[in-house]
């Protein structure tokens, strides 16, 4: 047995279990805009900007029309022995930034549009909002709170502010930040929205997430269940808060990055079931499928996510599946989309063959069932 199998193993040796085999998919960034046209990725890349090179801003967007429709009807195109479709945890921002009020406040305050109005202004997206819905009715994608917009409205207003060459480039094309020109600075920090830089940014985090989970419930008509911080950086500090907002439970992984003023960020390492103090307990990713993010081929990433669900099981674990939205979308690059449609279709039936007696939940239905007993 490899070092990385074990590994596995010792991911779901902790915590609470369970002899059903369960099925998680839980999926991040639904709502978020990234990359928002096939223009700007070539007007980053004229300009010197290496999006090439980068997995999100190559691939990612928001979901269309179509890149609904198409994972809805493969989804719905599966049972469990309940009749039970798998289903989307979609773990969505609620707001995106609102460019053309910022700028016309000239950079001294931040403002920011509902999803609803995101979806409004990009070509093939207006009813997204009401696919996502309809997806909901259907059984196949149930949103909960990723957080307000996917951006750090402090790092990007300060860097607005100065007049970053790199930051205001990614404002002027409707971008949320932006690489550094010529790949000098790794990925797009702009996108990390719960880091904080000081205590007095730390406590206004907390106020955007709030605020986050109260939009959540208009646009839904529920409070979140569960959550999921951008980036897995979260502070402690916030559970006691997000509680009283209705969040029993805090997806990710197992181990969240907490920003420390002044000091080397801490590290959280939890488990499934664990209970944080004075707030939600933790679910943990134990299966990933992201073919869209690491390279690999059509084989391994389907051997190696049923083998995942596999040592969950034996475990006796649900397997809680990591599958970022970045892996639906098609909007930049259609053979992204069906890639990893073709995987997911031959996961499911692979894994109905293999476990018949799968159930397919919610990460709040599994949270639900953790609550009623420890173990089932």
């Amino acid at each position: 047995m490899s070092i990385r199998t074990l590994a596995k193993y010792y991911t779901n040796f902790k915590g609470w279990r369970t002899n059903r085999k369960i099925i998680v998919i839980e999926s991040d960034d639904w709502g978020s805009i990234r990359m928002p046209s096939k223009e700007v990725y070539q007007n980053c890349l004229k300009n010197g900007y290496r999006v090439d090179n980068n997995v999100y801003e190559r691939y990612d967007s928001l979901a269309s029309e179509q890149d609904l429709e198409l994972l809805f009807d493969l989804l719905k195109s599966f049972k469990d022995k309940h009749g039970n479709s798998p289903i989307i945890t979609a773990n969505c921002m609620v707001t995106n930034p609102d460019f053309k009020k910022i700028r016309e406040d000239n950079f001294e305050r931040y403002h920011y549009e509902l999803i609803s109005e995101t979806f409004k202004s990009y070509p093939n997206h207006a009813n997204s909002l009401s696919l996502w819905k309809k997806g909901s009715e259907e059984g196949v994608f149930y949103p909960q709170c990723h957080g307000r917009e996917h951006v750090n409205v402090s790092l990007l207003m300060d860097a607005l502010q100065r007049k970053d060459e790199d930051v205001l480039f990614g404002f002027n094309n409707k971008m949320p930040g932006c690489i550094s020109k010529g790949g000098l600075r790794a990925g797009n920090v702009y996108v990390e929205a719960m880091k904080a830089n000081s205590s007095s940014d730390k406590k206004e985090k907390l106020e955007i997430f709030k605020e986050a989970l109260d939009i959540f419930k208009d646009t839904f008509g529920y409070k979140s269940y569960t959550l999921t911080p951008p980036n897995y950086v979260w502070s402690p500090d916030y559970n006691s808060e997000v509680l009283k907002k209705g969040v029993k439970f805090i997806q990710g992984i197992r181990k969240y990055i907490e920003p420390v003023d002044g000091q080397k960020n801490k590290h959280h390492r939890v488990y499934l079931g664990m209970k944080s103090e004075g707030g939600p307990q933790f679910l943990v990713r134990n299966v990933t499928f992201e073919p869209s993010i690491y390279s690999a081929t059509e084989e391994k990433n389907i051997d190696k996510c049923l083998r995942e669900i596999k040592i969950a099981f034996d475990m006796k674990k649900p397997a809680i599946i990591s599958s970022h939205r970045i892996n639906y979308v098609g909007y930049l690059v259609t053979e992204n989309r069906d890639k990893s449609l073709v995987m997911l279709r031959k996961i499911i039936k692979s894994a109905l063959k293999k476990w018949p007696d799968i159930e397919f939940m919610t990460s709040e239905q599994l949270g639900k069932l953790m609550e009623i007993k420890e173990t089932s």
